[in-house]
């Protein structure tokens, strides 16, 4: 009944508020009818395409919108991307290569619970980075509800740590995260400038998280290791796809698929393709490739592979923040960001990089994302250095992902997967102290790493 109320406040408070500052009346309905949608999206989760379909629809009877500008923001060339990529890592997943490869691995680890877990949150962070968070996240989520499982103990503060890794993980490289994503293409950055500015910073915020992670649950591991002692059972407590399963295909296909990505810049430049032409036709090409291997159930692969309804809900928000800057909203944020910093870079760096990362916190970070790049090119039109704010808004989007349940996708996913299997819930509070924990260092970490290399940064 709350949010009844509430909802309409909040669209209220914004048309007072933008109309106050002196906004003109397209600018008001863009914003308020934009802010609808996401504030929207925030309350009542499960109907976030409802809320973008119906933004839309509002949008196109203000004239804020037609068929062309919502084909022009739509973004479908990160849409295609995130297709062909969910195609592959569907059908690798269906063959348990991440499986097959984890418990290769883990086997060897013997019943050092600590030795366990710091493997586990190097492999979520190495799987996202690879492969995408969701996929990491699933069957790393997985693997630890089995182990937690075996030994009866609470799988919360593990699942918590394999999040934290997973998030961390995910900023190293274009493919570890839509946001990544989102910023590659629409910045023109390369795998190989993902590899140069994004991975050694990655690396080093999880080197910070994890030794905090193992402070903080030093008695939820100290228990683990009881019940390791008690039960023996960790050689055995990993799921095993089977040793006779043939993994040749899908190593092939992977590594494939990661050389091709590594390798499209230089490889464009070779060949004088458009900027990130081959970085999309990968992931195609890939998937083509996938869905031959797999012809008897291709067509079953594309429809449950790839996940539709999340992808709808990306080209309708992608859409809605493109009249934005149509009508001028960016623009005015822009500006005002700029006229706080008094013009000075490194200000509105540190500025910038903060509220994109509060924002992530508590409004997802493939929203925030999405919202704040239209920005930056507005920064850019005013003379702004922005190739700092690219990477300030990766690792804001990223890292701040971990200060709560709802800071990103790979978050909702693991408490999903807990609740679904009656194994506990994780509260916000019990989230936030050790999200804050392991949030607020590395992404001042990132920060200044970022402001060392200034003077390295192409303008």
């Amino acid at each position: 009944m709350l949010k009844t109320f509430a909802y309409p406040g909040v669209l209220a408070g914004v048309v007072i508020v933008a109309a106050s500052l002196g906004l003109e009346p397209l600018q008001v309905a863009s914003l308020t009818i934009f802010l609808g949608l996401i504030t929207g999206t925030l309350m009542y989760w499960r109907f976030r395409l409802a809320f973008a379909l119906c933004g839309i629809a509002a949008l196109m009877a203000f004239g804020l919108i037609n068929t062309g500008t919502l084909i022009q923001f739509a973004g479908f060339d990160i849409i295609l991307f995130l297709v062909g990529m969910m195609i592959v890592i569907g059908y690798l997943e269906e063959r348990h290569f991440f499986e097959h490869l984890i418990e290769r691995i883990v086997r060897r680890v013997g019943s050092n619970p600590t030795r366990l877990i710091v493997l586990l949150m190097l492999l979520a962070g190495l799987f996202a980075a690879l492969v995408d968070e969701v996929t990491s996240i699933l069957f790393m989520t997985a693997t630890i509800l089995h182990l937690t499982s075996k030994l009866r103990i609470s799988p919360i503060p593990f699942v918590i740590m394999i999040v934290f890794a997973t998030n961390i993980g995910s900023s190293a490289t274009v493919v570890g995260n839509p946001v990544g994503v989102l910023i590659a293409l629409r910045a023109e950055l390369t795998f190989m400038d993902f590899l140069r500015w994004a991975t050694p910073i990655s690396i080093a915020a999880l080197a910070v998280t994890i030794p905090l992670s193992l402070k903080y649950f030093s008695s939820d591991i100290k228990k683990m290791g009881q019940m390791m002692e008690s039960l023996k059972s960790i050689p055995n407590a990993v799921n095993n796809p089977g040793e006779n399963k043939s993994f040749k295909l899908p190593w092939i296909l992977f590594l494939g698929t990661i050389a091709s990505l590594v390798a499209h810049g230089p490889v464009e430049s070779l060949l004088g393709l458009e900027k990130n032409a081959m970085l999309l036709g990968t992931a195609l090409g890939a998937a083509g490739v996938t869905l031959f291997v797999n012809r008897n159930a291709a067509r079953e692969m594309v429809e449950k592979r790839v996940d539709w309804w999340t992808l709808s809900f990306f080209i309708f928000l992608f859409a809605s923040v493109g009249t934005l800057k149509v009508t001028g909203v960016t623009y005015l944020i822009a500006k005002a960001l700029f006229d706080a910093s008094n013009g000075n870079d490194t200000i509105l760096f540190l500025l910038f990089t903060l509220i994109a990362g509060i924002m992530t916190a508590f409004m997802d970070n493939i929203l925030a994302v999405a919202t704040f790049i239209p920005i930056v090119h507005e920064m850019e039109a005013l003379g702004v250095h922005a190739y700092p704010l690219w990477w300030g808004l990766l690792f804001g989007g990223t890292l701040f992902g971990n200060m709560t349940v709802i800071g990103s996708t790979a978050n909702i996913v693991a408490v999903g997967m807990l609740e679904r299997q009656k194994l506990g819930h994780i509260t916000l509070v019990q989230w936030i102290k050790p999200g804050l924990l392991v949030s607020v260092p590395t992404l001042l970490l990132a920060i200044l790493l970022l402001y060392i290399q200034f003077p390295l940064m192409p303008r």
